[in-house]
């Protein structure tokens, strides 16, 4: 699977002002929303605050990956966001999160789901693509560093 193919610049954000885990999983839902007609903010957020009430998916060293699965979501989609300041999600090493990469999966991708989530968490234990990242200026700089 290729990290190209479920992100785009319409769905990756810089440097967001965000100061909890709730706020940030309402920012990654708008953006979602914005991006897909046949899913509303709301149910975004419930799959993602759902999949956070069963543990925190701050996976360490300040990323994590918030996922979900929807009903009527044809294919994977990414949503890319990183925050200032880094903020407390509960993630594994207690450490602040501030790079957020998000999944929403179709509610019937089992195993593609498993797949896609190996192959982020993959790109994201590159050192250099993290740095890339946290150096990012704009949503250009997250998808040049990702590519």
């Amino acid at each position: 699977m290729d990290i190209q193919a479920i992100v785009s610049l319409d769905r990756t954000e810089c440097a967001v002002q965000c100061n909890s885990k709730k706020r940030i999983l309402e920012i990654i839902a708008d953006i979602a929303a914005k991006q897909n007609e046949n899913i509303d903010q709301a149910t975004i957020l419930n799959s993602l605050m759902a999949r956070e009430r069963m543990g925190s998916t701050g996976i360490g060293n300040g990323i994590a990956l918030p996922h979900g699965r929807l009903p009527g979501l044809e294919k994977v989609i990414a949503i890319v966001v990183t925050s200032t300041p880094a903020i407390d999600f509960d993630a594994l090493d207690e450490k602040p999160v501030d790079i957020f990469f998000a999944l929403l999966v179709p509610e019937e991708q089992t195993e593609g789901h498993l797949q896609t989530l190996a192959t982020v968490a993959g790109k994201l234990s590159d050192k250099e693509t993290i740095k890339a990242i946290r150096r990012a200026t704009t949503s250009d700089d997250i998808l040049s560093a990702l590519s």
